[in-house]
């Protein structure tokens, strides 16, 4: 009966962290950085100077860009979305 007790409240300690979690992760994600790929040649020499088989991982910093804080020498990362009409 104590094996129950333990497991009801890991599964209530999981559920209640959970559900702090996600949208802590999501705001930081959307607010102030989160972590991309870079592949392919359109940003060598400066990322991923052997092409193709390593790919580089880099840190996106959005709140910088939030308050106008790029520089020149910065490297802008911008995403595109199409429709699909």
């Amino acid at each position: 009966m104590a094996q129950a007790g333990f497991g009801r409240r890991y599964f209530k300690a999981f559920v209640s962290g959970f559900f702090v979690a996600v949208p802590v992760t999501v705001t930081v994600l959307d607010r102030l950085a989160y972590v991309a790929r870079v592949d392919g040649a359109s940003m060598q020499p400066s990322l991923n100077p052997e092409g193709g088989s390593s790919p580089d991982v880099v840190l996106l910093d959005r709140w910088s860009v939030r308050n106008y804080q790029v520089q020149r020498g910065d490297i802008v990362s911008v995403l595109l979305i199409w429709p699909h009409h």
